[in-house]
């Protein structure tokens, strides 16, 4: 069936049908690409725990994830800049691939430190993932940018559901445990890649790779900055508490199969607001929605002080998820309003470089803290990052609104 668009010339109809599939194709390459990323949430820190030399380095192969993710960003946004998105896109999902690959070969040798390096692959791929959400936005008018991104990151709903059943129903398919999973997780990166193949994003133009204001600039905007500071606690604190909660309940005696489905409601929470955060901030605003997140993701490490059984775990796991959404997508919102056109692809991986780079600070603390203090310990020292973020949202909130004064 042909669509019409009667008030639209076939040039304009025609970029419609292709901003539509863009976004339509990244979401389920959002959803697959999430899948993977689920699985090293999943089963990371427990692998870990087998074949680590040191109980204190259990959470080390998630943590390695996370700097994977530091790493990449700014290099995937300069081949972006320069060769164009799908480029990226595909450079990345191929990096998911091997990330499984790597991670079969590492539980079939018992290899520790392999695990680590198929980990820092996975966290490559994850790198190039959060760039969908951006990519989204930049073919979408400005009135619709937020429901664009939104949009993508809203196909996280079926990595919920995907990662965490790919585990559960693998996990012990083959010995040894999980080398099941991870060829699973490779076959799941390359249908991604075949997916991304079809994205329709112009390339760069010879005027884009020279025209834009020097980054420090820019990042000097203080609207950038608190940008910046809330899409670091946001995503700093659900990994920090998501790396830690599966050790943490196999600590307190809770199955495998409870962890697993513990991060599904996780990882549905983390995306399924996406199908109303665009909506949402075009109403309400950036600010406020991420301040709500914030409140949320604070909400959630006092329920988990509570107790430390299945229903505290996975009332804080939810609320986790939900906060994230709010606070890292609002945030995202915002970096959307302190770049132009042209500028876009060094800004977006700049912004990124900064939150994962913060974000493998609190991962490698968070397995050491959860050893040698526990849970409880985690869960308290979120609140600070916290309190850090809520000055910053205030005191910008309150110089704009005597700005406007």
């Amino acid at each position: 069936m042909t669509v019409h668009f009667p008030s639209l010339s076939q040039d304009q109809a025609s970029a419609v049908r292709r901003q539509r599939s863009n976004v339509v194709r990244l979401a389920v390459a959002q959803a697959l690409a999430g899948a993977n990323s689920t699985v090293v949430y999943a089963t990371g820190a427990v692998v870990g725990d087998m074949l680590a030399p040191s109980k204190a380095l259990a959470t080390l192969p998630v943590s390695v994830f996370v700097v994977g993710m530091a790493l990449c960003t700014l290099p995937a946004g300069a081949v972006a800049d320069r060769h164009g998105r799908r480029v990226a896109f595909l450079l990345g999902a191929g990096s998911g691939v091997l990330a499984g690959l790597i991670a079969f070969l590492a539980v079939l040798h018992a290899s520790f430190w392999l695990f680590c390096a198929a980990t820092l692959f996975g966290g490559a791929y994850a790198a190039v993932v959060l760039s969908f959400r951006f990519a989204a936005a930049d073919c979408a008018p400005p009135e619709r940018r937020a429901r664009a991104l939104s949009a993508v990151m809203a196909g996280g709903v079926f990595a919920g559901v995907i990662g965490p059943q790919l585990t559960t129903h693998t996990m012990d398919l083959w010995v040894p445990l999980f080398a099941a999973t991870y060829v699973g997780q490779a076959a799941v990166a390359a249908l991604s890649a075949i997916i991304l193949a079809g994205v329709d994003l112009p390339p760069p133009t010879a005027a884009d790779l020279s025209a834009g204001r020097p980054l420090g600039i820019i990042a000097r905007q203080p609207r950038f900055i608190l940008a910046v500071i809330c899409g670091v606690v946001s995503y700093l604190l659900m990994n920090f508490l998501m790396t830690a909660a599966p050790l943490a309940m196999k600590f307190c005696g809770l199955s495998q199969e409870s962890a697993n489905l513990g991060l599904q409601w996780h990882v549905i929470a983390m995306y399924a607001p996406s199908f109303w955060t665009g909506r949402l901030i075009a109403r309400f605003g950036a600010s406020t929605i991420v301040a709500v997140g914030l409140a949320l993701i604070a909400a959630s490490s006092a329920v988990g002080l509570l107790g430390v059984d299945v229903a505290h775990f996975w009332a804080t796991l939810i609320l986790l998820g939900v906060g994230w959404n709010l606070g890292f997508i609002g945030a995202s919102a915002m970096v959307l309003e302190c770049h132009r056109p042209e500028e876009r692809a060094r800004v977006q991986s700049f912004n990124d470089f900064v939150v994962f780079g913060t974000m493998a600070i609190g991962s490698f603390l968070s397995g050491g803290l959860l050893s040698s203090f526990g849970w409880s310990a985690v869960l308290t020292l979120s609140f600070a990052p916290l309190l850090l973020a809520a000055v910053a949202l205030t005191g910008f909130t309150y110089q704009a609104a005597k700005h406007v004064g």
